[in-house]
């Protein structure tokens, strides 16, 4: 009778963990009748197609053009009421501590899906030194969800992981043009000052300006996993993404064009909540 009550024990610990392998994290639901953006001017859609301009139509999360089919237009594709109801509230320039007044923006729109990608700007400053302490910026996510919840207790969030700008450094510095519009604008110089230098210091820099990225990524993933069931972390799947250099901006090499936005809309709409 031990072996078989044993036997039983293993059988139903196996169907347990099968069970709950089984259960997704996040529960998708219907997909929503609205939605908003919060973010910097990668949400902005920056330079994807102007001279130093935002693009809001081609951004990867509110925009409707159909170059990029963005999480809206793959949203109507199956729930047409969502049309016309999807708000770009982000600032270009943003950063961490600016989601608590996007959110406050969000909430009275009263959205039922957010997208939030934001922490570029608290990484890219003008030097190491100048960059967001890491605590700052998860009590400036947290301060943002805790008002996002208050207000839309039924809203989906779509948490996305920071692109990794050590990446971006490392297709763009043998482009001269790269080089050149990246000092000429002062563009992200913690990680890209110096873009052909080998010195260790320098090697040193940009490894712990990444460590930076994925530290905030780690508490985006935090964050998010506190929130409840109705956020989702995209998994790291856009920080991983090996993006190219033909798809960035040929005006700054640094912002997404639309190519790199729809790329940026396909990785992080994969890696949600699968509406």
């Amino acid at each position: 009778m031990t072996l078989v009550r044993r036997a039983l024990a293993t059988l139903a610990s196996a169907t347990a963990l099968v069970l709950l392998a089984a259960t997704p994290a996040v529960a998708a639901g219907p997909p929503p009748n609205s939605m908003a953006s919060l973010g910097d001017s990668i949400t902005r859609g920056f330079n994807a197609c102007g001279w130093y301009v935002d693009c809001t139509a081609r951004s990867f999360s509110t925009g409707d053009d159909a170059g990029v089919n963005s999480h809206y237009l793959r949203i109507r594709a199956v729930n047409p009421g969502i049309q016309g109801r999807n708000h770009n509230d982000a600032k270009t320039g943003a950063k961490s501590a600016d989601m608590y007044g996007q959110a406050g923006t969000a909430v009275s729109q009263g959205v039922e899906y957010v997208t939030m990608l934001i922490g570029a700007n608290d990484a890219c400053t003008s030097s190491e030194s100048t960059m967001t302490p890491v605590a700052t910026f998860r009590a400036n996510i947290d301060s943002a969800l805790t008002r996002i919840k208050a207000g839309l207790p039924n809203a989906r969030v779509a948490m996305i992981s920071i692109p990794d700008i050590h990446r971006l450094w490392y297709v763009g510095k043998d482009s001269g043009s790269a080089r050149s519009a990246w000092s000429a604008f002062g563009i992200c110089q913690s990680m890209l000052a110096n873009p052909t230098s080998t010195a260790q210091a320098d090697v040193d820099r940009r490894a712990r300006v990444r460590q930076r990225v994925i530290d905030y990524n780690t508490q985006l993933a935090q964050a998010c996993a506190g929130y409840g069931a109705n956020c989702d972390f995209d998994d790291n799947a856009v920080f991983s993404y090996p993006f190219v250099l033909s798809q960035v901006s040929g005006w700054d090499y640094f912002h997404p064009n639309t190519s790199g936005q729809a790329v940026l809309a396909s990785v992080s709409y994969a890696n949600g909540f699968g509406w």
